[in-house]
This record gives structure tokens, C-alpha cells and sequence, in this order.
């Protein structure tokens, strides 16, 4: 008996194979009579090495009903027999009728949860296996099965399949589906020092009809890939973010598909995130004049003229028939292939490209020059102005001032659209950035070891077939505040319009739409409901913070510092979690000096660089380094883009939506600054443990975490651990609510 007693509790103490989308519960050793003419072994005292291997998800869109197939992969890899339950957490509105369970080929039936039961079952294995893991997943139904017993060196495949009816979100029909963010922590917590490749394979696909009814989809949350085969439109979902949303426009003939992602915390102006998908029919689009203006000067000699070469003539094959083109080359001197805009037929692309073979790199950098030959004279009514400029220097002849290249340029604009390209870091930064950011256009950084034909390829790619130009958005009910972009700008074919901002007010409120298009104005109106209080879509915030940051960033470079733009870069760093030149996150390992907690870290940047008395090459790569990141915080659509970003990706550092939590000592502690000294202690896995789950949801992926965590709301920090309370009263609950 006591060897079977160790034997449950080692078995009870194991971590539930976790990852991603199911879970394996190892079943408990059961002691059986020893046989007459064998010997008798006690149970082991160490569970079956079971792993996963690989979760793929598959969703598929027919007649608004999303179809899943969740398919796993488990390997045992230890030494002897192991058996399990399979559970997985079902989302909300699956269509329980509909569930299949199949192992290995085998239709297996699987004892199906609603919400109240599920989490009765979650809170009982939570609680003897100590696995917090679970905790994120309590809340809507469950499928649990048996796992047949699996042999040392055997692997056993789970596929599962459910269906739910998509939800509207304006005129998109939306995807949500939670995956987890658990998965790498917990493999490494039980897989040891495993190579990267060893870790479990995940991945989300979703396929929907290739045709007139659906836009092109759009993710806040995860960078999409989509590819067409055989009538289907294919959408894979790349990024770490814990919950995949997509939205599929529903197309109309005459009218784009509008949607609105809201946040709203109590007690401040709430986040919106508004996409527009251009119309499924558009008779024409704007006919475009795009310049191309390429450095030649003696540093780009080598690698990169033969890149800008190549980059050149990726935009030539780019160019329809209604654009125009014209090509500047400069080094000490300006020169142009033809003195004005040419047609883009297919003998003048031909001839433009033999033009850009031509180029070879010497001399000086005349970057004013390029620039005025560039902007001359206006943008024709009726077509869209773009300029292209590469360069990987600073001005060494000419206008050699950059503040009186930028004034200059500025006048001289019109409605021409700027996109800068910087190739390395000897280039002015901030010269490069600022005529992006006047200029509404964007600005990219190319390191020396990175593609400039890639680069500058991308971003024309992107500028083809534009719908509607000059967009603008207002709003009648609510204000719109803070908007990011800020500026009118363009619609292109293919492509979302996404704004996100803060708003004031609540209830039903109308968007407007307007601007022009090849067939002349465009409006367009859609009614929408922004919410007073609403704990949905957290990730808004931050993906608007990281727009912010970049715009502010951005604006100091061009007019120096100021208190009031430093004190909101560096506020918006602290509580949205996102480093700046003002903020990072200092983890104090044990036996470090704790008087490190204390220093300032004003000078401390993201980039490792100082700040103070930096040699000119070192201040210049941090200028770069500085600008780049700006670049694509003002770019990021997206959480998978603000990651890009994200210098918080050590291994003793964790986020949770606009949180980072640090690991210090065995305690993952809440980085954010708190504005009350008010501490709640409660015990891990207590009945008052749960009961706070219920209260405030968002906080299962905090408790995830681990059994230690103190995490900071707005009057009130609560600290999970082995010691606290293991009961709560209602108003003690209400009173952690309302300093939430």
C-alpha cells in the first residue's frame, strides 16, 4: 500500500502534456494482484515519457459554418507503457452534436462537457496535478477520451472535429480560435535542453471559397500567408499570439466591407480598430506617375548597385498600362532616362530596364538635387503621385543641411506620396525617416547584410491598383482621438485600409468614408456601436500604443525632444510593455545588487546602445537601429508585426497581452508600475483562487503563468503563492473588481 500510495502521488505530481489546443492527463498506476508463478513489481514511480509532436489546425469556411480538424501527434518516449485521457477544451458556440473523435483511423466516442461540468473537471485535475496551465482553458465545454495504451517508441494520432456557425463582425465574418501561449514553456519545462527542432510543430490554416462573396483576410493578431488551389482561397496564421482572429470581408458589388474591433477599459477612452475592404467591382483605378530614385554615389558600389539594379526593375514590372514612370539616378550629378514622365508600354519598361543596367556607383551624394528633380512640378488631377528614393548616404554636395532639405522638400511636395529606403548605417537616419513621415508615405531600413532589392520590391508590390485615394474617416456619436494614420491616405486593390484609435463617447455611432476614386468622389457610411466598458480584444491597445510610439518617435527626431513627447513615449513603454529609448525591463537575477532595481533607465535603450558620449559611428548605428523600429511600430497592423519589435523574448521574461511579467526568483511578477501598495495574497489552486478566475477572466492566462505570480491592476496587486487566503467574501471580490 505505501508503494502504491508514492506511486499516485509521483503520477498525480507529473505536468499534463500541454500544448497548444489538447491535453494528455497520465492515469494514475493501479497495483494489481501479482501473478502466481511470476515475480511481483511494485508500480514505477515515473510516468511514460509522452510528447507531442505536432497540433495542426484546419478550418474550413462553407456557407458561413466553420468546419475544424484538430489534428495532434503524441510519441511516447520512455521505456515503458503509458496510457492517458485526452481532454480538449472546446470554443465557445461548438456545435456539440457535431464532434467526432477518431485515434489512429479508429472512431473513438469521447464523453462530451458542457461549461459547468468542464469546469468542475478542470478544477479537480488543476488541483491534484498542479498544472496552472490549465487554468486559461476553463470556462466553455470539454471532450475527454480515453488514449489507448501507448507503447515505448509508439505514436498515436488524435484528429478531432467540431463545427460553429462564424460570427458577423460588421460587414466580415469572423474567426476566433484560442490556441494557447503555454506550449513552448511547458515543453521545455518537461523536455529539458531539447534542440529547437524537437519542439512540437503547430500550425493554423483556414480555406474558404475563392470567389466574389469573400475580400482578402485580415488579421490584428497574426501575419497571414494566402495562396489559391483549386477554387479555395488558403490562409496560414504566423505569429505567437495566444488567440487567432481573422476577418473575411463579405464582398459587395458596389461597397466595401467596414468592421470595427473595439476595447474599452473602464475609466478611460476606449480602442478602435477600423478596417475597410475596397469593393468587390471597381470600374478603374487611379493611373499612378511612380519615380524611382536610385543613389549612385561611390558607396553603393559592389552589392547593393546591383541590388538597386534589381530593385529598380521590380518596380518597372509593377507598372500597368494607365501608369507612368520616370527613373533619377544621382551621384555628384542628377540625371534622369527621359526629362519627363513616360507610358509605361512595354518597349519604354524594356528600354528603362537596359537604362538601369547601365548604372554603375561613383562619386558624391547629392541628395537635394534628386530630390528637387523628383518633385518637380505637380501631381496631375486624377492621378496618384509616387516617389521612390534610395539612398544609403547622407548629403555630401549640394544642400548639404538636412533640416533645409526636409523644409525644402516639404514645400515642394504637393500631393506627392513619399516611401525613403536607408540602406546602412552611415546614411542620416532621421533625414530618411522624416521625408517618409512628411511625405505619407513609409520609411524602411535595410541593414548591410539584408536585401535592398527585397525591400523596395515589397513595398511596390504593395502600391499597385489603388481604389480609392485620399481617404479620410469621421465620426458622428463619438470622437475619434489620436488616430493613427493621422493623414489621408490610400486604398489599394487587395488590401485593407486599418485605422486605430482612442475614442470618447459610447452607444451607436456613424463612420463616414470619403475620398476619391478614378470614377471621381467616393462616400461611404456604415452604423456602428462603440461599447462604454468591454473587456473583448485587449490586443487593440496595444497594437494602437506601438502606432503611437513610432509617430512619437518619429516627431522628436524631427523636432527634438520635448517633456510632453517623452513623458508619452515613456508612459506608453510602462504600460503598454513595449520598449522605447525610456524604458526596459531589468530582470535582477538572485544574487545580483538589488540597488539595480532602483537605477534610472533613462539611458538604457533597446538597442544596447549608450546614450552617453557615444563615438559617432556607434551614435550613428543607434540613430538607424532607432528609425527602423519607429518604421515598423508605425507599420504594425498587427501583433505578429509588433513582436517584430518586441525586444522582450528572454527566457526569463513573459507577456501576457499588454503585460510583462518578469521571472524573479520563482515568482513571475508583473512589471507594470503600481498605483496603490494594496496587496491581495491568495493561496495557488484554493477555492479562492478560482473564484477570482471567475471574477475577472482576463486574468487565466496571468495564473497560467505559474504557481507564483503577482500581477498589478489599477488600485490593486494580487500575489498567487503558497501562502494567502484560501477563501474570499463577496465584498473582499467586489472590492478586487472595482480596483481592477
Amino acid at each position: 500500500m505505501r508503494s502504491l500510495a508514492i506511486s499516485l502521488v509521483s503520477l498525480l505530481a507529473l505536468p499534463s502534456i500541454f500544448e497548444a489546443q489538447g491535453t494528455l492527463i497520465p492515469r494514475p498506476c493501479v497495483m494489481r494482484p501479482c501473478p502466481m508463478d511470476a515475480p511481483c513489481f511494485p508500480c514505477p514511480q515515473q510516468g511514460a515519457s509522452i510528447f507531442k509532436q505536432s497540433s495542426h489546425v484546419k478550418a474550413d469556411l462553407v456557407d458561413r459554418v466553420l468546419r475544424y480538424e484538430v489534428t495532434e501527434t503524441f510519441v511516447n518516449r520512455g521505456a515503458r507503457v503509458g496510457e492517458a485521457d485526452y481532454i480538449f477544451p472546446l470554443p465557445k458556440g461548438a456545435a456539440f452534436q457535431d464532434l467526432k473523435l477518431s485515434i489512429d483511423g479508429q472512431l473513438v466516442s469521447g464523453e462530451t462537457m458542457n461549461a459547468s461540468q468542464a469546469r468542475a473537471i478542470y478544477e479537480d485535475i488543476v488541483r491534484r496535478q498542479r498544472d496552472p496551465a490549465l487554468v486559461e482553458w476553463m470556462g466553455y465545454g470539454m471532450l475527454r477520451a480515453r488514449i489507448f495504451p501507448i507503447a515505448p517508441g509508439e505514436e498515436k494520432k488524435v484528429v478531432v472535429r467540431f463545427q460553429m456557425v462564424a460570427e458577423r463582425e460588421g460587414d466580415a465574418l469572423r474567426v476566433d480560435y484560442f490556441q494557447g501561449k503555454q506550449s513552448q514553456q511547458n515543453w521545455l519545462a518537461f523536455a529539458g535542453n531539447r534542440d529547437d527542432d524537437d519542439r512540437p510543430r503547430a500550425s493554423f490554416t483556414l480555406t474558404y471559397p475563392s470567389n466574389q462573396a469573400y475580400g482578402s483576410p485580415y488579421s490584428p493578431t497574426h501575419s497571414l500567408s494566402t495562396s489559391n488551389r483549386g477554387g479555395k482561397r488558403e490562409v496560414r496564421a504566423e505569429g505567437s499570439a495566444s488567440e487567432v482572429t481573422l476577418l473575411i470581408p463579405i464582398r459587395k458589388s458596389n461597397e466595401p466591407a467596414i468592421s470595427v474591433l473595439t476595447y474599452a477599459p473602464r475609466n478611460e477612452d476606449g480602442f478602435a480598430l477600423i478596417t475597410l475592404s475596397p469593393p468587390a467591382v471597381a470600374t478603374r483605378v487611379t493611373p499612378r506617375d511612380v519615380t524611382l530614385v536610385l543613389d549612385v554615389s561611390g558607396s553603393m558600389s559592389g552589392v547593393k548597385i546591383r541590388q538597386a539594379r534589381d530593385a529598380g526593375k521590380q518596380v518597372l514590372a509593377t507598372l500597368g498600362p494607365s501608369d507612368r514612370f520616370k527613373l533619377i539616378d544621382f551621384s555628384t550629378e542628377v540625371r534622369t532616362f527621359r526629362d519627363e514622365f513616360v507610358r509605361a508600354t512595354r518597349e519604354n519598361v524594356q528600354e528603362g530596364s537596359r537604362y538601369l543596367e547601365s548604372l554603375d556607383a561613383s562619386g558624391s551624394t547629392n541628395i537635394s538635387g534628386a530630390l528637387d528633380a523628383a518633385l518637380e512640378g505637380d501631381v496631375p488631377s486624377g492621378r496618384l503621385g509616387l516617389v521612390l528614393f534610395v539612398t544609403d548616404g547622407e548629403p555630401t554636395i549640394g544642400e548639404r543641411n538636412p533640416e533645409a532639405i526636409a523644409a525644402r522638400v516639404n514645400r515642394n511636395r504637393g500631393e506627392h506620396r513619399i516611401f525613403s529606403f536607408g540602406v546602412g548605417a552611415d546614411l542620416n537616419a532621421a533625414l530618411v525617416e522624416r521625408l517618409a513621415v512628411e511625405g505619407k508615405g513609409t520609411a524602411q531600413f535595410v541593414r548591410p547584410d539584408e536585401s535592398v532589392e527585397r525591400a523596395v520590391s515589397i513595398v511596390a508590390s504593395r502600391l499597385t491598383n489603388p481604389v480609392v485615394t485620399n481617404v479620410r474617416v469621421s465620426a458622428d456619436g463619438v470622437r475619434l482621438l489620436k488616430r493613427h494614420p493621422s493623414e489621408a491616405t490610400e486604398v489599394f486593390a487587395g488590401q485593407d485600409y486599418v485605422l486605430l484609435a482612442r475614442y470618447d463617447g459610447s452607444g451607436s455611432a456613424r463612420l463616414r468614408f470619403e475620398g476619391q476614386s478614378a470614377a471621381g468622389p467616393v462616400s461611404w457610411t456604415s452604423r456602428v456601436v462603440f461599447p462604454e466598458s468591454s473587456r473583448e480584444n485587449p490586443y487593440i491597445a496595444r497594437l494602437w500604443a506601438t502606432q503611437r510610439i513610432g509617430y512619437l518617435s518619429a516627431e522628436k527626431r524631427k523636432g527634438g525632444s520635448s517633456r510632453e513627447i517623452d513623458d508619452e513615449i515613456r508612459q506608453l513603454g510602462e504600460k503598454y510593455a513595449i520598449p522605447t529609448e525610456f524604458t526596459s525591463y531589468l530582470v535582477v537575477e538572485p544574487g545580483m545588487r538589488r540597488d539595480l532595481q532602483a537605477r534610472s533607465l533613462s539611458n538604457v535603450v533597446v538597442t544596447g546602445v549608450a546614450t552617453a558620449a557615444a563615438p559617432a559611428p556607434l551614435a550613428r548605428a543607434k540613430e538607424f537601429e532607432a528609425a527602423r523600429d519607429a518604421s515598423k511600430q508605425r507599420a504594425a497592423v498587427n501583433l505578429a508585426a509588433a513582436d517584430e519589435v518586441d525586444q522582450l523574448k528572454k527566457e526569463s521574461t513573459r507577456r501576457i497581452g499588454a503585460r510583462v511579467f518578469a521571472l524573479r526568483g520563482e515568482t513571475w511578477t508583473d512589471l507594470r508600475r503600481a498605483e496603490s501598495t494594496r496587496t491581495v495574497k491568495v493561496k495557488s489552486f484554493s477555492a479562492a483562487y478560482f473564484k477570482i478566475i471567475d471574477a475577472i477572466p482576463e486574468l487565466r492566462e496571468v495564473f497560467a503563468l505559474g504557481d507564483n505570480v503577482v500581477v498589478t491592476g489599477r488600485d490593486v496587486a494580487i500575489e498567487i503563492g503558497p501562502a494567502g487566503a484560501e477563501t474570499i467574501s463577496d465584498s473582499e471580490l467586489k472590492r478586487i473588481q472595482s480596483g481592477w
